[in-house]
């Protein structure tokens, strides 16, 4: 079920940042996903249906991806504002080709602390997904990216899987 209340406002409705001084240390894990989809003559060019990083003229484009995303999560607090700054301890990136010119990404962040760590596997996702567009732009801007989802988290008080 949904909460009904926005965590970041105050009771007067202002912007705040949650203080989860009170919460208990946890392992905490989240996963999400985006995917990046190209049209059909550039998946070709790139030889996306045999499942192998590709290389632009930038470099290897799903390494270079991996360690972006990577990055990302490590820098979310950075970017999105009430976020808690949270040591990671885990973060991985998978990305892979499918079918259709499908590009699969696929993050996971763990931590031990009190807060959750959603934000930065969709920021890891999310930032992987925005560099392979960067990296195979030249070859097309049709390339979309697409359905930026948490797929599930675990820690704290609920845990998410997405069906």
């Amino acid at each position: 079920m949904a909460s009904t209340a926005l965590t970041h406002l105050d009771t007067q409705g202002k912007p705040r940042m949650v203080d989860v001084s009170d919460k208990a240390v946890s392992v905490r894990m989240a996963q999400a996903s985006a995917e990046v989809w190209f049209p059909p003559d550039v998946a070709a060019v790139l030889g996306l249906a045999e499942g192998n990083d590709v290389r632009s003229a930038k470099g290897p484009v799903f390494q270079t991806a991996t360690i972006a995303g990577v990055m990302a999560a490590k820098r979310t607090h950075e970017l999105i504002p009430f976020c808690h700054s949270v040591p990671l301890d885990h973060a991985a990136v998978d990305i892979h080709a499918e079918e259709g010119g499908i590009v699969r990404i696929v993050s996971t962040c763990r931590t031990s602390h009190r807060t959750g760590v959603e934000m930065e596997a969709l920021t890891a996702a999310s930032v992987a997904a925005l560099t392979v567009y960067d990296m195979c732009k030249a070859l097309s801007h049709a390339i979309e990216i697409r359905s930026v989802v948490l797929l599930a988290k675990s820690g704290g008080k609920s845990t998410y899987e997405r069906r």
